[in-house]
């Protein structure tokens, strides 16, 4: 193993104090208990928050700053934080008016987020949940009872916090971020494993001329092994499950998402991008937003997803509406 660290059991934290120190405009930090907040929080609007474990960089801290995520709370790498800090996390972006959890369907993500509302609300703080559960390669894994949320997370963090920026009741916020949840599907695939840093060794086995299909973003099963093929066919193979779950017709709007796994270099993105558009145009499906880039990682995994977001007028101006985090940025 050769990664950039000091001590296994403290890449977490360190790593949270570089990011804060670089970006100490948008964000702060907890370190006891552990979480990432918007430097202005409170703010007299609704507060949203996020987590999970560490290791899937720019998710979440990434996303904490104007127009996203309140705050986010991490967890050791692929472990879920526990309740402790997510009740803290809360409490600091309560400012009145309420507080969304947005979580993505891991088993332990979402028994310690229920927890933490739970708690929060004995507090008196009125928290709303909602789950992400955007991958389609399965229905049921290792960590999920259901499907597993993975990088069409990025787009309910943007939209709802659009939304919530905007002035947005709990409920409504809520709502948006439920109908995102309806209209995004994402499918992945590894080229590679990852190595978790206390592990010291890769999270799951691949020959060298194998790839898999359908992979969670910690490195859990997915559909099937084969053999490496040309980027067209990989394509065509995550899109082809993804386009049937959507109920899309010809001359519907979409946001394209291509997310690297952490270890695929922006140019090797970009020509799955390519194809994903050809696709998606013989479908009669107009992209007219996309975002190219590692925005939900698994470390050092070689590999990509696609995430469609079937889009209409509200969900666009959301989307474009102005974000200013250490990941995302424009409009301000």
């Amino acid at each position: 193993m050769k990664k950039l660290i000091n001590d296994p059991k403290d890449v977490v934290t360190e790593s949270v104090e570089g990011f804060v120190s670089a970006h100490a405009d948008i964000v702060r930090a907890s370190t006891d208990p552990l979480f990432v907040v918007r430097a202005d929080a409170p703010s007299a609007k609704v507060g949203i928050i996020s987590g999970g474990g560490s290791g899937h960089e720019p998710l979440h801290g990434g996303f904490v700053g104007f127009g996203m995520l309140d705050a986010a709370v991490p967890g050791a790498v692929f472990t879920s934080p526990t309740p402790d800090p997510i009740v803290a996390a809360t409490a600091a972006v309560n400012g009145g008016r309420g507080v969304l959890h947005i979580v993505k369907n891991y088993t332990g993500d979402v028994l310690n987020f229920e927890t933490a509302a739970e708690l929060a609300a004995a507090d008196g703080i009125e928290v709303r949940s909602i789950i992400v559960n955007d991958d389609v390669a399965v229905q049921d894994s290792l960590y999920t009872a259901g499907r597993r949320g993975v990088a069409g997370t990025v787009l309910v963090e943007k939209i709802a916090g659009a939304a919530a920026q905007r002035g947005d009741s709990l409920g409504q916020v809520a709502a948006v971020a439920e109908k995102v949840i309806g209209q995004v599907r994402s499918m992945g695939v590894a080229l590679t494993p990852c190595v978790v840093p206390h592990a010291g060794e890769p999270s799951f086995a691949l020959d060298d001329d194998e790839i898999e299909i359908g992979i969670g973003i910690h490195g859990e099963p997915g559909r099937e092994k084969i053999k490496l093929e040309p980027a067209d066919a990989i394509v065509d193979r995550l899109l082809g499950p993804i386009l049937d779950d959507i109920p899309f017709e010809s001359g519907d709007e979409a946001l394209l998402l291509v997310n690297g796994m952490g270890g695929t270099p922006q140019i090797e993105l970009y020509i799955v991008y390519r194809r994903a558009a050809q696709v998606l145009a013989e479908r009669g499906i107009e992209i007219t937003r996309s975002l190219v880039g590692n925005v939900t990682t698994s470390l050092e995994m070689q590999g990509m997803s696609l995430s469609v977001l079937k889009l209409d007028d509200e969900l666009t101006a959301l989307w474009d509406a102005p974000v200013q985090t250490a990941a995302l940025r424009w409009g301000r």
